[in-house]
């Protein structure tokens, strides 16, 4: 099992110097990732499951902020959860992760896009909430078509982006690529992981019968699709995790378990990591 940290600015600040702290905390603990995640645009009434969100929180740029932590630290790996990449054109996009990608010596690894739930959130970027599924699935394809592009350039025929001859340098370091992980809640996630993804990370709200049902239907969509991928499957897990719940995690087929401070006090979020770590063999 390999252990994340998530890092969610919108409940304990944009400080860079706690940001930084508990990242390096987490890389001398054993940690393997970072993660964050990202709202782009928020308004009054915005709602996820059910809650409030309060439009004033700042929520930092997940991509801004991980090229900051990649200054910052020396191993951990990069990750989003969930990157919306319906908010994002493809193209500017392969260029900023490849470029954190080579800045980092190869650490963007954990890339996790999503569809994004907000309708509101979609209009304040002119895309149609309803088109963000196929507007996903294209930019997955374009992602891949132009990290694999060589000087003669690659070009695009889409619904919604299209090009031709485009080259985009820097490669992501070393691999050529960097892995795509499926981030949602919905059989549609599953089977977009089965078709496009090189791992999935089920949502925190789906109970274990309907996660399992996901993670089977994401291996068929695949072996009907002729695709051989070892997939990576991630889960959120609370701070005070048990070697005995690690077990039954793994033994529904997960790899990571990715886990965020309970606490605002910066000394708490250190300690809690490093009990963690204790707890779990990681030091």
């Amino acid at each position: 099992m390999k252990f994340g940290v998530a890092f969610h600015t919108a409940y304990f600040g944009v400080d860079p110097d706690v940001i930084a702290a508990y990242a390096q905390h987490a890389e001398a603990c054993g940690f393997e990732s970072f993660y964050m995640s990202e709202h782009v645009a928020m308004h009054r009434g915005s709602k996820v499951g059910g809650v409030a969100l309060d439009p004033t929180v700042a929520i930092a740029d997940p991509l801004e902020v991980l090229t900051f932590i990649a200054a910052k630290t020396q191993r951990i790996l990069l990750g989003t959860a969930i990157l919306q990449l319906p908010l994002h054109h493809p193209v500017m996009l392969a260029k900023r992760l490849a470029t954190i990608d080579v800045l980092s010596k190869g650490r963007m690894r954990l890339l996790t896009v999503g569809l994004g739930a907000l309708a509101g959130e979609s209009a304040a970027l002119g895309v149609d909430h309803a088109t963000r599924g196929r507007r996903a699935d294209e930019a997955i394809d374009i992602l891949r078509l132009l990290w694999a592009g060589d000087e003669n350039g690659v070009s695009f025929e889409g619904e919604f982006y299209s090009f031709t001859d485009v080259c985009i340098y820097p490669k992501p370091h070393h691999a050529g690529t960097i892995p795509i992980h499926i981030g949602g809640s919905t059989r549609a996630s599953a089977r977009r992981a089965g078709l496009r993804g090189d791992g999935y990370f089920p949502g925190g709200t789906i109970g274990r019968d309907e996660r399992l049902r996901q993670i089977d239907l994401m291996r068929s969509v695949a072996k009907d699709a002729g695709r051989d991928v070892v997939f990576d499957i991630t889960r959120w897990g609370p701070k005070d995790l048990t070697a005995a719940q690690v077990e039954a995690h793994a033994a529904d087929q997960v790899t990571r378990l990715v886990v965020g401070p309970a606490s605002l006090d910066p000394q708490v979020q250190r300690d809690d990591l490093t009990a963690f770590a204790e707890r779990l063999g990681l030091i």
